[in-house]
């Protein structure tokens, strides 16, 4: 350290080279040959003992603080904290240049003067330095503006790399932000003034035209859309570390909030999370990353990087100490004590509060500041105060005998107006068509400003109609909202890796995407369509007749009738999902990207899924509709519409009724056949499945848990593996063709045991309950009735170990290793599947309550009540395949937590649970109590949750 050190003091700067002239502080105020140190000595009992500082904020406007010599970067940061009153302050840090001309983060227990050579002589600057993956995370409008002006910064620095029509949209909403809504001379003016692009000229007539689509947003809601837009992108909060890899390679190194990231060029080729990475450290000029054995095998757990200084390294290595510390740790990590003799590496630790502790923080001390506003905002705000009271006083000059009643009622907050919504609006948990709903009212994952949300809500429930065909109503806009997400995982997400690694056949990209684009197509006009009509229908529009607009049945008429036109492409989702599955078997690019898509956030079912989803949704209309017709008189004006509908709708299920049963089957299989290690050719045609369970077997070591499946031809039992991918091993294979079941629980004295004869061998089985046993010998002999009648036998081979049942279930879990793929299949993403969640519950699953389940899903907002505590949490919930998704927002591209409900039971609070309030159900599994509330007795019914097992 020592040799560092004496490298910093003995280079010299030369002063005002990097600011320029324009400001007089920058100019040295040291005599010739005089040090910085003996410039401090000499001034030590003068007026040296202070430092002036100064410190661009992110709007660009420079601030001086005064402070004491021997002040610590904590001091400096927490009065430029204190002077712009920022609570979220531990997102940000001050920075500045070193003399190597990199950016580098002051530290908060270093001394000033230890870490900025001239303190007096440089800029530093306040920045973002921890870049959570969604801003619904930042809880303060504030903040939001801040990170908004960041993302401003870094696209005109180059950093924020995107294309010029992303570039363009961004900038629109800046400029939506700053002064407003559109006006051609006042935009460009303000762009003739500020730059906001590095090539600004050429998009400016593109960010004019997008500004014009943003009237009536208020500037929080165009920060919030900066910050969503930004987000998505790959460079998004992205800091270079140029550095080489061993072949010498030029690379760029980056931290985020997820892991390490490495580049090549603008592109990102790999990415080492956090889980992933056992040790991180630097020697000299090699940043070292120490992986966990799993990850890439126990001969190369050390990827090295060979970076252009040891200070460039040791830069690198405190912003992933930080990263880790602030986004994965629970608490402030606890500085290490000195050695007293010998000190060996470096004691740097991260000095604030975490990201978790940050939200404590920000939740405990409840502060409800006034929402931020920039200046353009309040101008505008006074000129139109201004103009108001013109209009209203000048009527009293050029008409004074009129009557007080003759004065125009006008407001200086028109609805009309961007400046303020209408509380109908504002309150609303949809929006119209092009407008997002304000950032303040997205809900978050915590418990801040759960107060105001039940007195929010109590308001909300008067304002909104309460029939009950509203809320039928409503059902069908909650669910297309989600379903259209659904859809955007292949159009958009699945599109996009497998364009990126070129991994798909063309003949095969052109059969997927040019069938389900025109069904994407249609229905985002559909939705569009639905969320006017519901805005109609509650208010939130200008329209003042307002029963026309209380009724769906025209919508769906005339929605349901144009479906019929894509009943040729629904008819080929067959011939997709095959031939899907063939490719990924045949082409081993397209393999990997497919396991490696399913283990992204976004894709929180199993991808072939997705595909079912348009021909599941007929169903759901249906389904919908017939309530509707149920619940409307004959001669209601909506009940013609609405039966006309279900007709139309009734007949495309009918064609297509058939081919989902198929479908689903299919899409089943082979989701088992990822899951399941030791059998092929799962997918063998005329082969159904029936049910999956977790059943006791009993062995020479007594009862040994084991997941069975049931086929129309075969019993298959498995044990799951002590291993990171999550799969089950087949240890058994039993042919329905003369099998016997029998009830055999006076026989073996072990409760709910049932005996399976079988040609090959016998077992004995026990299930968790009387009602589980039922379940299955029922399901078996009906089975086993269906395979009599076959004529055909399976082609499938037994596996010839499954013939040695003892030898198959003492063998080691060790050699399930040496036959998987070096690929992590699906470690963390599928332990919510059925088998997985029916492994753990003790419970099971037919392809009949799978079916029932797809009947049912549900969409929209739920209060979700806080652990001892009274505050209720509004959180967007999806309802699917038997297991809840939570989502802040319906707008989110991921859930942020699942709840598998296999096992649950439901119920109304009791007495000892001490909660008063209506349309409150009760979920529980053993000690694991959930309460929430539905918004009306409708939700609340079609929450009771009758399709849980």
């Amino acid at each position: 350290m020592s040799e560092i050190e004496g490298t910093y003091r003995s280079l010299q700067t030369p002063a005002g080279t990097r600011l320029g002239a324009q400001y007089n502080t920058g100019i040295s105020t040291l005599e010739p040959g005089q040090s910085l140190s003996s410039a401090m000595g000499a001034g030590g009992k003068g007026h040296n003992k202070s430092l002036q500082i100064r410190v661009q904020g992110l709007d660009d406007a420079q601030e001086f603080y005064e402070l004491e010599s021997k002040a610590d970067g904590q001091t400096l940061s927490s009065e430029v904290f204190r002077r712009i009153n920022l609570i979220e302050s531990d997102y940000f840090g001050l920075e500045f240049q070193n003399l190597q001309m990199n950016w580098v983060w002051m530290e908060p227990t270093k001394l000033i003067v230890k870490q900025v050579r001239r303190p007096m002589n440089t800029l530093l600057r306040l920045s973002v330095k921890f870049f959570p993956p969604d801003p619904g995370q930042l809880q303060e409008e504030f903040t939001r503006y801040l990170f908004s002006l960041q993302i401003k910064r870094d696209l005109m620095e180059g950093r924020l790399n995107c294309t010029e029509n992303t570039a363009a949209l961004l900038a629109s909403h800046l400029v939506q932000s700053e002064i407003g809504d559109y006006d051609d001379i006042a935009d460009r003016e303000f762009l003739k003034i500020n730059k906001l692009l590095p090539y600004q000229e050429r998009v400016q007539e593109k960010i004019l035209e997008l500004h014009r689509r943003h009237i009536g947003q208020t500037p929080a809601e165009s920060d919030f859309q900066v910050l969503e837009i930004a987000r998505k992108l790959e460079m998004y909060g992205v800091r270079f570390h140029p550095a080489a890899d061993r072949e010498g390679t030029k690379i760029n190194l980056a931290v985020a909030h997820m892991g390490l990231q490495v580049f090549q060029g603008h592109t990102k080729i790999n990415t080492f999370n956090w889980s992933k990475i056992r040790k991180l450290s630097f020697k000299r000029k090699l940043f070292l990353i120490k992986l966990h054995p799993e990850v890439h095998g126990p001969h190369q757990d050390t990827l090295e990087f060979l970076m252009g200084s040891r200070d460039q390294c040791k830069i690198f290595w405190k912003n992933c100490v930080e990263h880790h510390s602030f986004f994965r740790l629970f608490d402030q990590p606890q500085p290490k004590s000195k050695a007293i003799f010998f000190s060996r590496g470096s004691s740097f630790r991260y000095s604030g509060r975490t990201q978790k502790q940050l939200v404590e923080y920000v939740r405990d001390i409840g502060l409800k500041r006034t929402p931020y506003q920039s200046i353009y905002f309040y101008i505008i705000i006074i000129i139109t105060m201004v103009l108001t009271v013109l209009t209203l006083v000048l009527p009293f000059f050029f008409h004074p005998i009129d009557s007080a009643t003759d004065i125009p009622q006008l407001s200086p907050f028109n609805t009309k107006g961007p400046l303020c919504l209408s509380p109908s609006f504002q309150m609303s948990t949809l929006s119209l068509p092009g407008q997002a709903p304000s950032p303040l009212q997205s809900p978050f994952l915590n418990e801040v400003g759960t107060a105001r949300l039940e007195e929010d809500e109590e308001g909300r429930r008067k304002r909104y109609p309460t029939d009950k065909a509203y809320f039928i109503a409503k059902e069908i806009l909650t669910t297309e909202r989600t379903y259209l997400k659904d859809l955007e995982v292949i159009t958009v997400w699945f599109r996009s890796a497998v364009i990126k690694e070129n991994a798909m056949p063309e003949g095969l990209m052109t059969l997927l995407f040019s069938n389900i684009d025109p069904i994407y197509e249609f229905h985002r006009g559909f939705l569009k369509e639905i969320d006017q009509r519901l805005a109609l229908w509650e208010g939130r529009s200008n329209a003042h007749v307002k029963g026309d607009y209380q009724r769906i049945g025209d919508v769906m008429l005339r929605n349901m009738c144009a479906l019929k036109e894509f009943i040729g492409y629904l008819q080929k989702h067959d011939e997709v999902l095959t031939e899907l599955e063939k490719a990924t078997k045949r082409v081993k690019k397209l393999e990997t990207v497919y396991k490696e898509f399913e283990l992204q956030k976004v894709c929180y079912l199993p991808l072939n899924t997705f595909l079912l989803k348009p021909i599941q949704r007929l169903m759901h209309y249906k389904l919908i509709l017939e309530r509707l017709c149920k619940h409307y008189a004959p001669q209601h004006r909506d009940f013609d519409d609405c039966e006309e509908a279900l007709k139309e709708v009734a007949e495309i299920a009918a064609q297509l009724q058939s081919s989902l049963i198929r479908l689903e089957n299919f899409q089943k299989l082979t989701e088992l056949q990822r899951d399941l290690i030791g059998i092929e050719n799962l997918t063998a045609p005329g082969r159904e499945f029936i049910r999956e369970g977790c059943l006791y077997k009993l062995t020479k070591k007594g009862l040994q848990q084991r997941m069975f499946f049931l086929f129309s031809d075969m019993l298959l039992y498995t044990s799951k593996g002590v291993t990171a991918t999550n799969q089950f091993k087949v240890h058994g294979q039993l042919p329905l063709h003369g099998m016997i079941v029998e009830e055999s629980e006076n026989e073996w004295s072990v409760p709910h045991c049932f005996t399976i004869y079988s040609a090959q061998r016998t077992i004995v089985v026990a299930a968790s309950s009387k009602v589980e046993m039922n379940k299955w010998i029922e399901d078996l002999n009906m089975a086993i009735d269906m395979s009599k009648k076959c004529q055909e036998k399976s082609d499938l081979v037994l596996d010839p170990r499954s013939s040695d049942e003892v030898s198959l279930e003492q063998e080691s879990e060790d050699d399930m290793n040496s036959s998987r793929c070096s690929l992590d299949k699906q470690s963390h993403h599928r332990a919510n599947t059925t088998m997985h969640v029916c492994w753990h519950r003790n419970t099971s699953v037919s392809m009949s309550d799978h079916s029932l389940a797809v009947e049912n899903q549900l969409s929209g907002y739920l209060l979700r009540k806080f652990k001892n505590s009274n505050g209720w949490q509004k959180l967007w919930v999806v309802f699917t395949n038997f297991c809840l998704f939570f989502y802040k927002t319906h707008q989110d591209d991921f859930p942020l937590a699942s709840l598998p409900l296999l096992g649950y039971t439901v119920s109304t609070p009791g007495e000892s649970d001490s909660i008063h309030k209506e349309y409150v159900f009760k979920l529980q599994f053993k000690s694991h109590v959930y309460f929430f509330r539905a918004e009306s007795e409708y939700t609340f019914e079609r929450y009771g949750f009758k399709y849980i097992y």
